[in-house]
């Protein structure tokens, strides 16, 4: 593999609390990461996030806004699998993701790499909870309070990476596990 992890912010900051990602991925980029991290804005372009991941990396982490049912601003962690990915079409082949080159899905990509015979590593997604998506720019007050926290639940991630590759003993799947977060409000 040519790097360690990618932390890729998506999003369109047209769309309110869409550009949750790119604000995060802003906010990293400047965070003094390790050099085996590339931190990037993808905004909305999924195609060239997909050819980047198809490099080869350990770990990828996609920052996104995510609707879940839980109240603005709520942050989460999810390890997306292939699961998570499109059902293959009938007859066992691979699916054919609806290419979008301005398009941002997180499936849609994770699908273009299966046709470009990649991988991503091991997915993690940081998600937020968004208030509104309408067309306008800026954060709502909920999920620009959650920008700080989810920089926080980042850094603690790429701590996480950094201990499992210095040691067998699973201490960075702990905290993983221990990221997963809500709002204040939340719980």
């Amino acid at each position: 593999m040519t790097g360690r992890m990618m932390i890729a912010g998506v999003g369109n900051i047209f769309l309110g609390d869409d550009g949750f990602g790119v604000e995060v991925a802003r906010r990293l980029a400047d965070a003094g990461l390790p050099d085996w991290v590339r931190v990037a804005d993808y905004g909305i372009s999924g195609m060239h996030l997909a050819y980047d991941l198809a490099e080869g990396f350990e770990t990828t982490i996609l920052i996104d806004a995510s609707a879940r049912g839980e109240p603005p601003g709520t942050v989460f962690v999810l390890e997306l699998s292939a699961e998570d990915r499109p059902a293959p079409a009938p007859g066992g082949d691979a699916p054919v993701p609806v290419l979008d080159g301005h398009g941002m899905q997180p499936d849609v990509v994770l699908g273009m790499l299966d046709m470009l015979g990649a991988d991503a590593g091991r997915v993690l997604l940081v998600g937020c909870e968004p208030a509104s998506i309408d067309a306008r720019i800026g954060l709502s007050a909920p999920v620009a309070d959650a920008v700080d926290r989810a920089v926080q639940i980042v850094h603690s991630l790429v701590r996480a990476a950094d201990a499992d590759s210095s040691s067998d003993d699973g201490s960075g799947a702990a905290a993983v596990a221990g990221a997963r977060t809500t709002n204040d409000e939340g719980g």
